[in-house]
């Protein structure tokens, strides 16, 4: 079964159109699935190009203009996929770029760093950038109902939205610890040449337990037995990897804001949940609050991106009042209260006075469905 993604229509409307198509996000999201459906449309004029494969990559890699035209042919749309894995693949894209303006370039990545890394300085202003996440309830809304939706809720809190999880539900525990332990650590340890991989998995843990709450690099450090930089490289490095990202907190003062603690969530509760090794039903769990409020702001993000809406995230703290999710999108602060539970919640005083414009709403699952679909 093929769902179509979010953001196909608006990478067809660039192509052709002089710009590189970067596509980015982590393994298993669905990114060939999604350049196979874009091919499709172009059956006879495109050129596929997996790098995964050994000979694709020595294929690609330090070749000349010459040879690379004797490669490509007369196939318009160029497809090449898991571009990163490509030696020096930047100085590749930009001798077709330069000898072929003809020829349509779609590349994806798994790595965002490593990708833009080695083609942000040679392809400046040539290429458009697009992210792919796993599926968002928008896009799985095609094959079920509003009803069916908010049945498979706990199921969604529990497993995640991969693609693979979401189409094979019997599967989903075997393939959430595929892709938290394979597919995420192979691209993390080769791409950033990591040596201690139990080091990054203790991390990864220490993150899931954490989820939703202020995390300390200090803290972590101490746990780990490793210094507070290399946390925070390694959880750079976890980011760019599509396994992680943070909030940080709301203030009008930049100062004060890089001064404050984040919050990590994981773009994937499943492969959180995978990472903790608890796949527990939501009935008998005590952090379904906290799988909540990261699923929620995950989906909100996709949501977004998948429509092109530029929104700045953050969460709220002052004198011991919170606020989970701050979005500043347009001018205009909206402040939003993640609960699972059927608890009254009023608005912190103390934000709604200082910022007067903004407004505060409660997402729950009563009413998720209207602010992520």
């Amino acid at each position: 079964m093929i769902i179509k993604r979010a953001i196909q229509d608006r990478i067809e409307k660039y192509l052709f159109k002089g710009k590189i198509i970067a596509i980015y996000g982590a393994r298993q999201v669905g990114k060939t699935t999604l350049v196979k459906e874009i091919i499709k449309k172009h059956p006879d004029d495109s050129i596929y190009l997996n790098c995964d494969e050994p000979d694709i990559r020595a294929l690609l890699s330090d070749k000349t203009s010459t040879e690379l035209k004797f490669i490509l042919g007369d196939k318009k749309l160029v497809v090449i996929d898991e571009a990163q894995r490509v030696k020096n693949i930047g100085i590749t894209l930009k001798l077709i770029v330069d000898n072929f303006p003809e020829k349509q370039l779609v590349v994806t990545g798994s790595s965002s760093f490593d990708l833009t890394g080695e083609i942000e300085e040679p392809l400046t202003g040539r290429k458009l950038d697009f992210y792919l996440y796993p599926f968002s309830l928008e896009e799985i809304s095609q094959i079920y109902s509003p009803l069916e939706i908010k049945r498979l809720l706990p199921q969604f809190l529990v497993y995640g939205m991969y693609p693979e999880v979401v189409l094979k539900p019997h599967m989903s525990q075997e393939i959430l610890k595929s892709i938290a332990f394979s597919y995420a650590f192979k691209d993390v340890f080769k791409l950033y040449q990591i040596r201690n991989p139990e080091v990054l998995e203790k991390l990864l843990q220490a993150l899931a337990l954490q989820l939703g709450n202020e995390v300390s690099y200090n803290e972590l450090s101490t746990i780990l037995g490793i210094d507070k930089n290399t946390v925070a490289n390694y959880i750079r490095i976890l980011e760019q990897a599509f396994i992680v990202f943070k909030l940080s907190p709301f203030s009008r003062n930049l100062r004060n804001e890089l001064k404050k603690l984040r919050k990590v969530f994981f773009y994937d509760v499943g492969v959180r949940n995978a990472y903790i090794n608890n796949f527990n039903p939501i009935e008998i769990r005590d952090d379904v609050g906290k799988l909540w409020e990261n699923f929620v702001i995950t989906e909100r993000i996709k949501l977004l991106n998948n429509h092109e809406l530029a929104a700045n995230f953050y969460f709220w703290r002052k004198n011991n009042k919170e606020i989970d999710l701050i979005e500043e999108r347009g001018g205009k602060l909206f402040a939003y209260e993640i609960k699972w539970g059927k608890k009254r919640v009023r608005p912190p005083k103390i934000f709604l006075e200082t910022y007067k414009n903004s407004e505060f709403s409660v997402i729950s699952q009563d009413n998720f469905q209207e602010f992520l679909i």
